[in-house]
C-alpha cells in the first residue's frame, strides 16, 4: 500500500490467516497496522497485490458487496464507540437495526449476546453509567451481532487498566474457542508474552516476524 504522497505503508507483506486462529498484529506507530487493518475491512485497497477475506476477492468486489463483508468482520475499537444516547440493550440492538434484521431476531439475540460478554443485568444502563471494561465489553457484544467470522481488536485494552485489560482478553479468547478467528493489534507487551500465540510483527510497513507461540520481542 502506498499513499499518494508516496509513503509506503505496507511492502511484500505476504501473510495467511487461517480460520479459527488467535493472532496479535505488533509494532511500533506508524509501522503499518492501522493499514493492515483498513485492508482487511476494505475501507482501503491496495496499490499493488491481493487481499482475500472470507473467501472473498477484496479487488473485485463491487461497492455494494462491502456491506456484507462488513456483516462478515466484527471490529473493536480502543475507545469502544458507542452511541452515548442509547442504552447497552439499545447500542447492540442497533447494529442489528441498520440491517433490517427482524424484531423478533433482535429480541433473541441481544439477550444472548449480553449474556455471553457478562452484561445482561446491564442492559439498560447508559455508557457513561458504565465502567471502561463494561464499555468494551458493550462494543464486543455489538460487533458480535452478525455471527462474524473475523473479530478483529484494535488496541481494545489501550483504555483499560491491567485486571480489566486481562478479562478483556479472557473473553476474546472464549469468542476464539467458539470458534471465531481473532485479530487483535495491540502494544501490549505482557499480554502478548503471557498468551504465547502467533505474532505478526511489522515495522516501517514491512513484516519483519511471523512468528507461532511467540513473544512481543523477538527472542533469541
Amino acid at each position: 500500500m502506498t499513499y499518494p504522497n508516496g509513503k509506503v505503508a505496507l511492502a511484500d507483506v505476504n501473510v495467511s490467516i487461517q480460520g479459527g486462529d488467535f493472532v496479535f498484529l505488533v509494532g511500533p506507530s506508524g509501522a503499518g497496522k492501522s493499514t493492515f487493518i483498513r485492508l482487511l475491512i476494505r475501507e482501503q485497497v491496495p496499490t499493488a497485490g491481493n487481499v482475500r477475506v472470507a473467501g472473498h476477492d477484496l479487488l473485485r468486489m463491487r461497492r455494494g458487496q462491502v456491506p456484507g463483508l462488513r456483516r462478515r468482520i466484527g471490529i473493536v475499537f480502543q475507545d469502544f464507540r458507542l452511541l452515548p444516547n442509547k442504552t447497552v440493550w439499545e447500542n447492540v440492538a442497533f447494529a442489528l437495526d441498520v440491517t433490517g434484521s427482524p424484531r423478533a431476531i433482535v429480541r433473541q439475540r441481544v439477550p444472548q449476546l449480553l449474556n455471553l460478554v457478562g452484561l445482561h443485568d446491564h442492559a439498560h444502563h447508559l455508557p457513561t453509567q458504565l465502567s471502561g471494561g463494561e464499555q468494551q465489553r458493550t462494543a464486543i457484544a455489538r460487533a458480535l451481532v452478525h455471527d462474524p467470522a473475523i473479530l478483529i481488536a484494535d488496541e481494545p485494552t489501550g483504555n483499560l487498566d491491567p485486571v480489566t485489560s486481562w478479562e478483556i482478553i479472557q473473553l476474546l479468547i472464549q469468542i476464539n474457542e467458539l470458534g471465531t478467528t481473532v485479530l487483535m493489534a495491540t502494544h501490549n507487551q505482557e499480554i502478548v508474552n503471557a498468551m504465547r500465540r502467533r505474532v505478526l510483527a511489522l515495522e516501517g510497513g514491512q513484516l519483519v516476524r511471523d512468528e507461532a507461540a511467540a513473544a512481543y520481542e523477538r527472542e533469541y
